[in-house]
């Protein structure tokens, strides 16, 4: 009697754990859909967001953070659907992607070193939008 109700309380247990299992998934899927100014999401090691200005504008406001980080080795790829810049900032290779999206819609993504750092790329974001805005 008692292996039969620890029996079927492990069962409901592993039920429990299989129907909040896809939860996280539902989570993360949502937010990458979001994907809205203001809305950062964390993919395989880039962060990106969206941002409501032109491509050039976007560019000029990463050019200015760098900069301002005291960015070297600053190599940029100019595109005709967005491109890509690589710099060295604070001792780690960062790369800016940038992807056209429409004329004052462009969606920035962010990698700081070789397999990402969500905060470091978080900061970053951060002083490209305050860059964007005083504009």
């Amino acid at each position: 009697m008692i292996h039969r109700k620890r029996a079927a309380v492990a069962l409901i247990l592993l039920a429990c754990c299989f129907s909040f299992y896809g939860c996280p998934v539902l989570v993360v899927t949502g937010a990458a859909v979001a994907g809205g100014t203001g809305t950062y999401y964390y993919v395989e090691g880039e962060m990106k967001t969206d941002y409501y200005f032109s491509v050039s504008g976007v560019w000029s406001a990463v050019e200015k953070t760098i900069a301002d980080m005291k960015g070297r080795d600053v190599e940029p790829d100019k595109q005709a659907d967005g491109g890509k810049i690589v710099a060295v900032i604070n001792d780690e290779k960062v790369t800016f992607r940038f992807k056209y999206k429409d004329k004052d819609l462009t969606t920035l993504g962010i990698r700081v070193g070789a397999v990402g750092n969500e905060a470091a790329s978080r900061v970053i974001h951060d002083r490209v939008a305050d860059n964007l805005l005083k504009k």
